[in-house]
C-alpha cells in the first residue's frame, strides 16, 4: 500500500474527503517526526512505539573495493510493533 491509498482508505473509513485525509496524515507523520527529532518517543496503544535510537560508529568495507571505512554514529528511527498489531498480522 503506497501513501495515495492508505489515503483512499482514510478517506472512506472516516468520511473526510480525501484533501482531509491526506492533510491528517501529513500533520500525524509530521507529529511523529518532530517528537522523534526532540529525542522523545511516540507510543500508540496496540499499535506499536517509534523512537531514535543511536547507532554507534563501527568500520564497514567498501563492498566494490574491500577497502575499510568508517561508519559514523547516528541517530536513526526505530519501530517497536505493539501486541495488537503483531497479533493481527500473525492471524
Amino acid at each position: 500500500m503506497n501513501r495515495s491509498e492508505l489515503v483512499d482508505k482514510m478517506s472512506e473509513a472516516t468520511g473526510l474527503s480525501k484533501e482531509d485525509s491526506a492533510a491528517a496524515l501529513q500533520a500525524a507523520l509530521d507529529a511523529i517526526g518532530d517528537a522523534l527529532a526532540d529525542g522523545d518517543k511516540v507510543s500508540l496503544i496496540g499499535f506499536g512505539t517509534f523512537e531514535a535510537r543511536e547507532r554507534s560508529a563501527r568500520e564497514g568495507r567498501n563492498p566494490q573495493t574491500g577497502a575499510k571505512i568508517q561508519i559514523a554514529a547516528k541517530t536513526v528511527p526505530a519501530f517497536k510493533p505493539g501486541t495488537g498489531l503483531r497479533e493481527k498480522v500473525a492471524g
